[in-house]
């Protein structure tokens, strides 16, 4: 079973976005098929959305007031808790492959910044030529416009995926360009783990998107996992988090939420969420409006 979202937010899904999603799904669900882990389905599945620039991550990442595209990702396997991320890395079309890199390669969890973007160099992950910035702002100029923006557009977008292989092991990722118009440095949910993805073979796997600061501030993922080892059904579990993220810290999110069993739910609070599953039958399903 896989399931993957590709942004939570008020804009509703084009055709392009779905057909890319279905397609996505595909890859992953077939390589679960021949036996390969959560963990590889979970990556691949992300690379093939990162790599169509139609969402919010890898070729498509958002730029910050600076101009320059720079990117989170993170991926977490459930059976030893191992994860791997990476944050403010630029010039990379696939993230979530030098995040699963930091999880293999060294004993660290994250890695941020040109060094992480040199990480990636090293294990020669493919790169895109970033656009000369025709930006003379400095520093204090784009912080005031930073501050004086009241903006309300739909700022939201993550790339992610879950997945159960064969051997009952799961698996979470997250891509992403964080958000429209922020201060360079800002980094969101995506790459702290227990916010924007975990990974537990005892409770579950969990990848969000929405509002990352409102994410962090709860640590929504591994809230939700938390409930999914007191009992609660995978829906229900989203339910009360969602709940207190938006009475709380006035949050917006979506989720996909995959247990060891194969129960599922795919969730949001924002008016649309562009996601699907696939079990391997007739085909994938992919919509952006989800009931739980």
């Amino acid at each position: 079973m896989i399931l993957a979202h590709g942004g939570a937010g008020s804009r509703a899904m084009t055709s392009p976005q779905a057909a890319c999603l279905r397609a996505a799904l595909q890859v992953g669900y077939h390589l679960l098929d021949r036996g390969t882990s959560a963990l590889i389905a979970v990556e691949q599945t992300i690379r093939v959305l990162e790599r169509s620039g139609l969402f919010n991550a890898g070729k498509g990442a958002y730029r910050q007031l600076d101009k320059i595209r720079r990117m989170d990702a993170s991926v977490m396997e459930g059976d030893g808790l191992r994860a791997g991320a990476v944050a403010s890395m630029e010039g990379i079309v696939h993230p979530i492959t030098a995040a699963r890199h930091v999880m293999e390669a060294t004993e660290h969890v994250l890695l941020v910044g040109p060094m992480a973007t040199k990480f990636a160099r090293h294990f020669k992950i493919e790169r895109y030529r970033q656009p000369v910035s025709s930006s003379r702002l400095s520093y204090d100029a784009m912080l005031r416009k930073f501050q004086r923006s009241n903006e309300t557009g739909d700022r939201h977008g993550t790339v992610g995926a879950v997945a159960v292989d064969q051997a009952g092991s799961v698996a979470a990722g997250a891509s992403t360009g964080g958000i429209d118009r922020m201060l360079p440095g800002r980094v969101g949910d995506t790459p702290i783990i227990g916010c924007g993805v975990y990974a537990d073979n005892e409770t579950g796997a969990v990848s969000m998107t929405g509002w990352g600061e409102s994410i962090i501030r709860l640590a929504v993922a591994k809230e939700i996992c938390e409930r999914l080892r007191s009992g609660k059904t995978p829906a229900s579990a989203v339910r009360e988090v969602f709940r207190r993220l938006v009475a709380r810290v006035q949050g917006s999110a979506g989720a996909l939420v995959l247990t060891p069993k194969g129960r599922f739910v795919i969730a949001h609070v924002t008016a649309n969420m562009a996601a699907g599953w696939w079990n391997g039958k007739g085909e994938p399903t992919v919509k952006d409006k989800f009931g739980y």
